[in-house]
């Protein structure tokens, strides 16, 4: 199985990579394939290249729904 997930952006760097924040983790990842990154955008990151952006709030429900598996609850 094969899982994507929501990331924000925090920092732009060169050569087409980004800092993204993961709850609290930063990790370096390729940004090649999303059209005009920007610091604060949200992007689904799989296997470290994102790999499409996303709104705020579509990302936050898709956190929260994650949380909530995590921790047993149902969605």
């Amino acid at each position: 199985m094969c899982l994507a997930m929501p990331v924000r952006i925090s920092q732009l760097l060169p050569d087409d990579m980004a800092v993204v924040d993961m709850d609290g983790v930063s990790r370096e990842v390729s940004v090649a394939l999303i059209d005009a990154p920007q610091e604060g955008d949200y992007v689904i990151l799989h296997v470290g290249y994102a790999i499409g952006k996303l709104d705020a709030e579509e990302a936050a429900r898709t956190l929260a729904l994650m949380d909530q598996l995590a921790a047993g609850e149902q969605a």
